[in-house]
């Protein structure tokens, strides 16, 4: 019998060339769910992650791969400033907010999702200066806190926010990942 090594999962910065695909993405229905609960038009999309306008709101967003193929979208960014009536309590510039969806619904519930968390998270730890990573799921979105909390964040509690109540989750430097 024989076993093959598990797929490899890397981030790399989002181009300007990925703004079609993650179209497409955007607008599928699980992701719709999740993700603003709307299909954004192509101007939307485009207007929205403008890598400029992206930038200067201290967004990075990312395109995961699983073994060099496109399957996912992450994004990061700076939590304290976020504006927009986002995380207006946060003092510490050292926080980074976390994003991300696997682009095709069959590949839910494999732990890629995981992998994918732990990847983008590394690599923000990567940085002296990031001290918590936050996520901030729908309360009722059980396989994305599952997923988070496999990747070693804890729940902290139910927020409001812009967008309706979340769960805040939290990942300290100092937290061991599972």
């Amino acid at each position: 019998m024989c076993s093959l090594p598990p797929p490899s999962v890397c981030l790399r910065p989002m181009t300007a060339q990925d703004l079609p695909l993650l179209h497409d993405w955007l607008n599928r229905p699980h992701i719709v769910r999740w993700w603003g609960g709307a299909r954004p038009s192509w101007a939307e999309v485009r207007e929205q992650y403008d890598l400029q306008a992206l930038a200067a709101e201290r967004v990075t967003p990312w395109i995961g791969l699983l073994d060099d193929v496109p399957f996912a979208y992450a994004q990061s960014y700076v939590a304290m400033g976020a504006g927009g009536g986002w995380w207006e309590d946060e003092t510490d510039p050292g926080v980074r907010g976390i994003d991300q969806s696997i682009a095709d619904a069959a590949l839910l519930g494999q732990g890629l999702g995981t992998r994918l968390v732990r990847t983008l998270v590394a690599q923000l730890f990567g940085d002296p200066l990031v001290s918590a990573v936050q996520t901030d799921p729908a309360p009722d979105n059980a396989r994305a806190i599952r997923c988070y909390e496999k990747a070693g964040f804890q729940r902290i509690g139910v927020v409001a926010t812009p967008d309706g109540p979340a769960l805040y989750m939290l990942q300290r430097r100092s937290s061991p990942q599972a």
